[in-house]
């Protein structure tokens, strides 16, 4: 196979040194960093530059450098493969010129999809780059999907470990402290994305994430709680067979497949073993008690910015949290007012997505 050329924006992230991680098991015969963005400046991302012998241009601090270096990087002539790990809406622009430059990227950040699927699936086909998902759950998706026409799929079944408050009451999750809503049960991962998986957000997140993916309407995507973290989605085909993709909760295996696809390349990551599984079970999520689902729904069927302001309030919000500004059960109180007040618009440009972000956020800031 011919060597990967990879830059990754959110090096020093939990994806970013999990797909450093792979790139070193790789070899440099098969993989080769030529490129590294973090938010700011760090000893690991001094680390990380000088493990692959980058400096200068190559590597970004955006609170440093500015957001249009790590634009200039992910069109990199030298690159191949742009990973978008970056947290949350952030690496918008830089996604869609690597969309437009005809890049491999591969997709960890499903909030570029929410706010701006429309956007960046058409900016890929048009500029010939091909999207490749990280997500555990999309990767198992795109895994089971594979030879198999639009038209023989009647459900794509997204799993949920339930986060860590799966078994507690309503009121006990309204106030949540914050030490309590990160300790995710079976995935280590940032912050933000573990209090949207407290919340079950990732969940509504990754329903919209999947319906661009996929060119599939929400009615075709369903939730599944699977507390043990093992089954990462079905595909339900048109004569009720079920096809799944199990594996340990692990997301460098994920990365691999997104990075090296169609490639196959055994690197040591830890294997799960058929005869070790033991019970696995699966419910319905709560939509009373976890209320994410159900706005993210109402989000994309609205269309336009709708999306828009449902990532940028909700991650304010979860900012908000994080810093000691708002109890757990008003994080999606906020999202909700905020989807209820801003009025939408169409998403056709990068303008007009920024424009809705902005205003979502101000929304949030106003309302702590």
């Amino acid at each position: 196979m011919a060597r990967r050329k990879i830059v990754v924006l959110g090096s020093t992230g939990s994806i970013g040194t999990q797909t450093l991680d792979i790139c070193e098991r790789l070899g440099s015969e098969r993989a080769q960093v030529v490129g590294l963005v973090a938010r700011r400046d760090s000893a690991l991302l001094g680390e990380q530059a000088a493990r692959w012998g980058l400096s200068g241009e190559r590597v970004v601090a955006v609170e440093r450098d500015g957001s249009e270096a790590m634009t200039r990087l992910a069109v990199l002539d030298e690159a191949d493969t742009i990973v978008v790990a970056v947290a949350g809406a952030a690496g918008l622009a830089a996604t869609l010129a690597a969309c437009a430059a005809g890049k491999r990227v591969c997709i960890a950040t499903k909030e570029v999809l929410v706010a701006a699927g429309a956007l960046v699936t058409q900016t890929a086909k048009d500029g010939g780059a091909t999207l490749l998902p990280i997500d555990s759950e999309h990767s198992a998706l795109f895994q089971c999907l594979a030879g198999y026409d639009l038209a023989l799929i009647d459900k794509l079944h997204i799993t949920a470990s339930g986060g860590p408050f799966r078994t507690w009451e309503k009121e006990r999750i309204q106030n949540a402290t914050v030490e309590e809503a990160l300790n995710h049960p079976t995935w280590r991962m940032g912050g933000k994305i573990t209090i949207d998986s407290a919340t079950l957000m990732n969940k509504g997140l990754e329903i919209i994430e999947a319906c661009w993916l996929y060119g599939v309407g929400e009615e075709k995507v369903e939730v599944v709680v699977h507390p043990q973290s093992i089954i990462h989605s079905f595909v339900e085909l048109r004569d009720g067979a079920l096809l799944a993709q199990l594996g340990l909760p692990d997301m460098r295996l994920p990365i691999q497949i997104a990075l090296l696809h169609p490639e196959k390349v055994d690197t040591g990551i830890p294997r799960l073993k058929p005869t070790e599984l033991r019970d696995l079970t699966f419910e319905a999520p709560d939509h009373e008690r976890f209320p994410a689902i159900t706005l993210a729904r109402q989000a994309f069927r609205t269309g336009g910015t709708a999306p828009v302001v449902l990532n940028a309030s909700n991650e304010a919000a979860v900012g908000a949290f994080l810093e000691g500004k708002l109890r757990f059960g008003q994080v999606l109180e906020r999202v909700e007012a905020a989807l209820s007040s801003i009025p939408h618009s169409e998403a056709d440009t990068l303008e007009k997505i920024v424009r809705a972000d902005a205003t979502a956020r101000h929304f949030i800031a106003e309302h702590l």
